[in-house]
């Protein structure tokens, strides 16, 4: 049964409610009583009480738009939308959180203050660059006209504001900077960071090369380890949802569209005494060019139609990619280089080779009997890209392919179908379909496909229309009958900035941890998909019981008594080599022995990587001496210090001023996003937006 006959079937009891509410509304729309009864609020959200109105809102992203495309020269893409206004969501509450801050700080700027810097010796940048002759001078004097001239006085009042946010960022800045400082021992350690070098020889005995026949526990100790290790058995409130996924992607009516409208263009083509360049002007996406292309830039099927068509030939529309495209031919060139279009049908390696032969010569032999190449190939080839397509790969360049599949496309007999021959990939049955090295000068109209405002509502409604069944119904029973695939997530807390498995939506975070198990979710829009969810499982915070974790609780036990033998190992070694790390083998065959050239304490190691344990300790164990183990993320290290550059004190001083800004830039930079992050924590955020801009 489709989706809108069961909605039928179950709407009596919608149809007696909607009717109830909709008298209701009658009867208060007119009055002041509205807004009372929960009425739409003309609010996109609220920070702290402060109501940031639609209006404002959209006239924000109207003008973060204007700017994006004074920067970048391009509108934003409807599909980039949302995220956009997330972005500029995101930039009012930073900008009203800082407001109420500056106001609680009771933080000011006088007028003089702004007078004083817009009159200064050096003026702001946004208005300095208005008075910049052609040699990269300021002229003061014009600038000085400008600012004094009655005429421009609005111009200067937008500017007076814009240097009064600009003192009262910095003032408030200077408030929260107020506490940073940098000690002696800070620099001295940025300066040993960046400056100290040192190379060493190493032996690493790795937890992964000791066998688990090696390691032996009993029950008691896991239940032991469970115990006396609660904080790794500790989960904070997680929530799974199981979820259904609407693509939004465009429709085959959307295709049609697309190309109906260049058929028109191109009947238009035939007749016009227009030029080509002109129509580009008017039908086309991209600006027009003239451009020299090889076969496997072009459509794969308008290549053999140029081949065979004179200078100034108009084909199309032709499909690509992304869309569809009018192209015309302005002349054909000799290349250098040879492409070559194929079929093939791939017989995958299953590891019995005979067998594999013997079902590539089975479809062979069909071939050669008449059977059509496309059939076979989507009824049998294992390659998933050409597959679908009938076995087609397209045009393609020497060196694209595996070699024993190139020789075979750029040296075989055109459209004859070839004995199987054998790659890494298996067996592959090809027929090469084409060859030129051609280059092809053309002009083009091109017009992307992209998903129209009524085939995203009709995927809305269908996502909408499976909310009511699955709420009435139950969600896995109605997503079978719609034949919809049911995917779940991972557990994710309710700080969690994606949902995992779906994408970024804070409200569904919200809707999982509002909810109880089988609550099924409203329409949420993630990643330009629709999603309906439904919470299938709660849970709690605290340590989780020993009985739903023995199975990780032996892992970790096992993890640890590794490490514990990685250690005794080491310990052999070191006392059995006297020195010298070469001879690890003698004790523990599969230690690794390297050595790594030039390292510091601030990044990765060479041969070994970002272990920090290694690098501190290499920094002052003394030279040539074998270390105590090491314990790394992969095991247990020893390490000899060859060489170490010293502590230079007086590149250090020359440095020290240099190393204070750095220091001074990163903690200010650290505490200020420290200090936001806390401040939106602890704020009473609400967004409304999905209210105004639905889905």
């Amino acid at each position: 049964m489709g989706m809108m006959a069961r909605m039928r079937d179950l709407a009596p009891a919608f149809i007696i409610t909607v009717g109830v509410l909709f008298v209701l509304f009658m009867v208060i729309a007119d009055s002041q009583l509205l807004e009372n009864f929960g009425g739409p609020t003309q609010n996109v959200g609220t920070v702290n009480g402060k109501d940031i109105t639609f209006q404002e809102f959209s006239n924000f992203v109207d003008r973060a738009a204007e700017n994006q495309k004074a920067q970048t020269g391009q509108d934003i893409e409807l599909e980039q939308m949302d995220q956009f206004r997330d972005q500029v969501w995101d930039a009012i509450v930073t900008q009203t959180l800082t407001e109420q801050q500056i106001k609680k700080f009771g933080i000011v700027v006088a007028d003089q203050e702004i007078r004083d810097v817009i009159i200064s010796d050096n003026p702001p940048e946004f208005l300095r660059q208005n008075f910049i002759d052609s040699l990269g001078r300021f002229n003061r004097e014009a600038y000085e006209t400008a600012i004094f001239d009655a005429r421009n006085k609005d111009a200067l009042i937008e500017a007076e504001e814009v240097v009064r946010q600009q003192l009262l960022s910095q003032k408030l800045q200077s408030y929260l900077w107020g506490t940073v400082n940098i000690g002696e021992g800070e620099l001295r350690k940025r300066f040993t960071d960046q400056n100290i070098r040192m190379t060493a020889e190493f032996a690493l005995v790795e937890t992964n090369l000791i066998g688990e026949n090696e390691i032996t526990f009993t029950e008691d100790e896991i239940k032991k380890f469970y115990n006396d290790n609660p904080e790794k058995f500790t989960a904070e409130a997680q929530r799974k949802l199981k979820y259904v996924v609407f693509s939004v992607a465009a429709s085959s009516k959307d295709s049609s569209l697309v190309r109906e409208n260049l058929e028109n263009v191109s009947r238009r083509l035939l007749t016009d005494t227009a030029s080509f360049a002109s129509f580009v002007s008017i039908y086309s996406e991209l600006p027009h060019s003239i451009d020299t292309m090889t076969a496997q830039q072009l459509p794969a099927n308008l290549v053999n139609t140029f081949l065979t068509s004179s200078a100034g030939a108009v084909i199309g529309p032709v499909q690509s990619q992304t869309g569809y495209g009018i192209y015309k031919l302005v002349n054909r060139l000799s290349g250098t280089e040879m492409f070559a279009r194929a079929s093939h049908i791939l017989i995958q390696a299953s590891g019995d080779d005979a067998k594999d032969l013997a079902e590539a010569n089975r479809i062979y032999d069909e071939l050669i009997k008449g059977a059509d190449f496309a059939s076979l190939a989507i009824q049998h080839s294992k390659d998933p890209g050409s597959g679908q397509k009938g076995g087609d790969l397209g045009w393609f360049g020497r060196g694209q392919m595996v070699a024993e599949f190139d020789n075979v496309s750029f040296n075989g007999p055109l459209n004859v179908v070839q004995k199987p021959i054998k790659t890494s990939f298996g067996y592959h049955i090809v027929k090469v379909t084409g060859r030129t090295n051609t280059r092809f000068v053309v002009e083009k109209i091109v017009n992307n496909v992209k998903i129209s405002a009524t085939t995203r509502d009709n995927i809305f409604n269908s996502a909408n229309d499976f909310v009511y069944l699955a709420q009435e119904n139950g969600f896995e029973k109605e997503a079978q009958l719609a034949n919809f695939q049911v995917l779940e997530t991972p557990e994710f807390n309710e700080k969690a900035f994606s949902v995992p498995g779906i994408g970024v939506n804070k409200r569904l975070i919200d809707f999982a941890f509002n909810n109880s198990v089988n609550e099924v979710s409203p329409v949420f829009k993630v990643n330009q998909n629709f999603i309906v969810a439904m919470v299938s499982d709660v849970i709690k915070a605290g340590v989780k019981k020993f009985e739903d974790v023995k199975e990780e609780a032996k892992l970790e036990l096992i993890k640890e008594k590794k490490f514990q033998k990685a250690k005794e190992i080491s310990l052999n070694i070191k006392n059995h080599v006297g020195g010298n790390l070469f001879r690890a083998r003698e004790v523990f065959q599969n230690a690794l022995i390297d050595s790594s050239v030039n390292f510091s304490t601030s990044g990765s190691i060479p041969n070994i990587g970002m272990e920090f344990n290694v690098s501190h300790t290499a920094l002052t164990l003394p030279l040539n001496t074998v270390s105590e183990p090491i314990k790394g993320y992969r095991g247990y290290y020893l390490i000899k210090v060859v060489s170490r550059t010293e502590f230079d004190n007086n590149l250090y001083q020359q440095q020290r001023n240099s190393l204070i800004q750095q220091l001074i830039q990163e903690k200010r930079s650290y505490l200020f996003n420290q200090w936001m992050n806390s401040m939106k924590e602890n704020a009473e955020i609400i967004d409304n937006r999905h209210l105004f801009y639905g889905y």
